[in-house]
């Protein structure tokens, strides 16, 4: 990897209040997909420095809001992963997060398979597999999805495979106001966060989706 790019990510984790040490399998991952893209044509993004801002630190904003599920060496599934962004970063940047990539696309999934095995990441598994295939439901703490769909389009796709009180973290660009509303019935917005992207100018946003909590009446 160039030296610049590998400058700019060193400043991005520094902006983002991570530390240094995961540059360097962040590095790898990245080196892979560098690799990988000249035959396989995995991501559109091209530029080593342009990975770096629009891949691994676009990745890596929503870092805090995973910090929980983490620490509690929980389950996230990353729907529709690509070359599995944001998953391998987050599984990277926050150790004993459980991440499940979910990929329908063979090419991608083997890319990621081969990621997997040569940096070790013991708490990742590959899915090959249409998200609303997946069976696995009730079994993620959260799920993400990153340019995938719209909101009520994920959560006809992945609710299922959310805990009851389990949360989509949605990474999204402009604050979706349309997709907020058109939010099928028992789903609510329970938290939005603006997100700050080192080297990057446009809008980002995570939306925060959970079932409805339906309070009883107290009985008489």
């Amino acid at each position: 990897m160039p030296v610049a790019a590998r400058e700019r990510l060193d400043a991005g984790l520094d902006a983002l209040a991570l530390d240094r040490a995961i540059a360097a399998p962040l590095s790898d991952y990245l080196e892979l997909l560098l690799r990988w893209n000249r035959t396989y044509n995995l991501t559109a993004v091209r530029d080593p420095l342009d990975m770096v801002d629009k891949h691994l630190l676009d990745s890596l904003a929503m870092h805090p809001y995973v910090d929980a599920i983490a620490a509690a060496g929980g389950a996230l599934a990353d729907l529709g992963t690509g070359a599995g962004l944001p998953g391998i970063p987050l599984a990277i940047a926050k150790p004993g997060l459980r991440v499940t990539l979910v990929e329908s696309n063979g090419k991608k999934v083997r890319f990621m398979r081969e990621v997997v095995r040569k940096l070790g990441l013991r708490d990742v598994q590959v899915a090959e597999s249409r998200i609303e295939a997946l069976d696995l439901p009730g079994q993620f703490d959260a799920i993400t999805a990153r340019a995938l769909a719209t909101l009520p389009l994920i959560l006809e796709l992945g609710g299922h495979l959310l805990k009851p009180e389990g949360r989509l973290l949605a990474m999204k660009g402009v604050y979706p106001t349309d997709e907020i509303a058109a939010l099928p019935a028992g789903w609510a917005v329970s938290q939005s966060h603006a997100l700050a992207v080192p080297g990057l100018s446009a809008e980002r946003h995570l939306v925060v989706v959970q079932r409805v909590v339906v309070q009883r009446a107290p009985s008489s």
